[in-house]
Parts: C-alpha cells; structure tokens; sequence
C-alpha cells in the first residue's frame, strides 16, 4: 500500500497555522516569510518536495512544529530529511550547520531561498544598523559556506555583502 504524503496546500495550511501569531525581526507575520521561500523553491526549479520543506524549514527549529510530529508526518523521507538539515541545533557552529546542508539532497536550494529572503534589501533596511549589519554579515558568511554566489546587488560592489 503507497503511503499518502500531505499535499502542498495542507502543508502551507498546516505550517501558516503552526505559525501564526508569530513575526519576523521587522515585525512582520512570519508566514510571510515562509511563503518567500517558498516561491523562491519554486521559481529556482524545485519540486514539491523542496517546496513543503520550504514551508516546513523552520517549524521545529522554533518550535512551532516537534521533532516528534515531524517523524510522524506524512510527509516523504527526503522533505523530512531537508527540513532535519535546515533545523540549526542548540550550540551548533555555522561550518557544521553547512556541511549538513551540503550533505543532504535538495537541502542547498531552500537554504539558498531562506538566505535570499532574509538578506532581502527591504527587509533589512527596516532594521536598526547594528542589527541589520550583524544579519547582512552572519548571511553572507553561510552563503560563503554554502559556497554559493553573493546575490547579484552584492557583487557590483553596492549591496550589502560588499566590502
């Protein structure tokens, strides 16, 4: 017998409601910044299975979501695994958060689509400066890790990775 998996829309649903009341650092309602990644997935050319976990991506790290209901989800191995890879752990060193990204397929390109939200100029810029620095330069330093190109503003020597 197949295993029936949670369609996207279920999934959106479920990780807009494990979310809601929650903000972001501008104060935002968080979902905003699932469905970001989301259609970030998306548009760079992944499949339903990145996009769940892209909606997922930060469901245990904050708690919204438990280790346990993941485990228990009806949700495929690898939409699991990649939001395992993007869940950071208490204490956890950026080069070993990487690696774990890196080793897990399909993992890169939501990490990629979180950083690229996160790192979104407009975002930022509704941030106090040290604050919005302090994030500019911990973005930066895992898209280095990642080895992922700076976004595109950054290379021209004005975005906010230059210098």
């Amino acid at each position: 017998m197949t295993e029936t998996h949670l369609t996207l829309a279920e999934v959106e649903h479920l990780a807009r409601t494990a979310h809601a009341g929650q903000t972001d650092k501008a104060g935002r309602p968080y979902a905003e910044h699932l469905a970001a990644v989301a259609e970030g997935v998306r548009a760079g050319g992944g499949d339903a299975e990145q996009i769940a976990a892209a909606w997922l991506h930060d469901a245990v790290e904050d708690e919204a979501l438990s280790e346990e209901w993941l485990t228990a989800a009806a949700l495929s191995p690898r939409t699991k695994a990649v939001v395992r890879a993007l869940t950071k752990r208490p204490g956890e060193q950026p080069e070993a958060y990487a690696r774990r990204i890196l080793a897990t397929p399909g993992a890169l390109l939501v990490k990629e689509a979180d950083l690229a939200h996160n790192a979104d100029p407009d975002r930022l810029a509704v941030l106090d400066g040290p604050t919005r620095k302090r994030l500019t330069e911990k973005y930066g330093r895992m898209r280095a890790l990642l080895g992922l190109e700076l976004p595109r503003p950054a290379r021209d020597g004005l975005g906010p990775d230059a210098g």
